[in-house]
């Protein structure tokens, strides 16, 4: 028996149909996208709109000349780029940073969310959710005002009592072997807080009947948090991991522009600070267009190959 199926073209009238629903719908939740036009706006003018900037790195750009005066060379910025002498200095310094970023800044928020979730007394919760979410509206320059003020080797607090004790100074500030970790203790000390807003609320989502149903089988603290608790934050964990890979070649440049000395140029220089030095500085706008559409193509990949592997792991990502 074979079953023989008909396609016959839309017609005009069924299309004009198909048009109203929607303008009828779109007019029905007419709120909801008065609401969400902000961000869209926001999206067009500043993400989509600058797109055809990145026609500058295959130019060798003049601002004199304006952007349709100025030479067309191809991918020569690119080569450049790639075959320099400081190009795997500056991805290995960039990706270190973020390893050490993402073994030890990221499963942090999630601890200190599972221990404010804890806390049964509210206003005493609130109070810490207030002291740890103070850090994150500090600028930069005073994060590092204060950690010079800690650690440098002639005013440092920390090295005043290290030399009343009778042992040497230690140099925080201009040791290679330490910069990496001391700029993920700066992050740490000023993100963490505000990291954990967003776990706090998937935890708010969490069905109150999985806790009593834990309970009645004899589960303790801890084995709600293991059994219950993590389980039901786990994709907003895996999302927030995946979006934080797509920032790889990313690394705080105000931070790493406050703290960075000739001492430590070896294990500092990242994308971003050669962008600013030879793109701004050094007036070469193409090479710094050339090192923000790498970043952004190796942040692209890495939120693709995320996302497959997590799928392939059987669960949800983000697409």
């Amino acid at each position: 028996m074979q079953t023989h199926i008909q396609i016959r073209p839309i017609a005009d009238g069924e299309r004009s149909h198909s048009r109203t629903g929607l303008w009828a719908a779109m007019v029905q939740c007419k709120w909801m996208y008065a609401l969400a036009m902000p961000g869209i706006l926001y999206f067009i003018l500043f993400k989509f709109v600058p797109l055809w900037g990145l026609l500058i790195s295959f130019k060798e750009y003049n601002p004199f000349l304006g952007f349709w005066g100025s030479r067309w060379i191809g991918f020569t910025n690119f080569t450049d780029l790639f075959s320099s002498e400081v190009f795997y200095l500056m991805l290995r310094n960039t990706f270190a940073i973020n390893i050490f970023s993402i073994i030890f800044m990221f499963p942090l928020p999630i601890a200190l969310a599972l221990m404010l979730n804890e806390i049964r007394h509210e206003v005493f919760k609130r109070i810490n959710q207030s002291i740890v979410y103070l850090p994150h509206f500090l600028s930069w320059v005073v994060v590092a005002s204060m950690t010079f003020f800690m650690l440098s080797t002639d005013v440092g607090l920390i090295n005043k009592l290290i030399t009343g004790m009778g042992f040497g100074p230690v140099s925080f500030l201009s040791s290679p072997n330490l910069f990496w970790g001391l700029l993920t203790a700066q992050s740490m000390w000023k993100e963490v807080g505000w990291g954990t807003i967003i776990f706090l609320a998937a935890m708010a989502g969490v069905d109150p009947q999985q806790y009593e149903a834990a309970v009645i089988d004899g589960a303790s603290r801890m084995k709600q948090i293991w059994h219950v608790t993590l389980p039901a934050i786990r994709p907003t964990i895996i999302i927030l991991l995946i979006l934080r890979l797509g920032h790889m070649a990313d690394v705080g440049f105000e931070q790493i522009l406050l703290m960075n000395n000739p001492l430590v140029t070896s294990v500092s220089q990242v994308f971003d600070t050669y962008a600013y030095t030879i793109g701004i500085l050094g007036g070469k706008i193409s090479v710094g267009v050339t090192v923000g559409m790498f970043k952004g193509v190796v942040g692209l990949i890495l939120v693709m190959l995320s996302n497959y592997a997590v799928k392939k792991l059987g669960q949800e990502g983000i697409y």
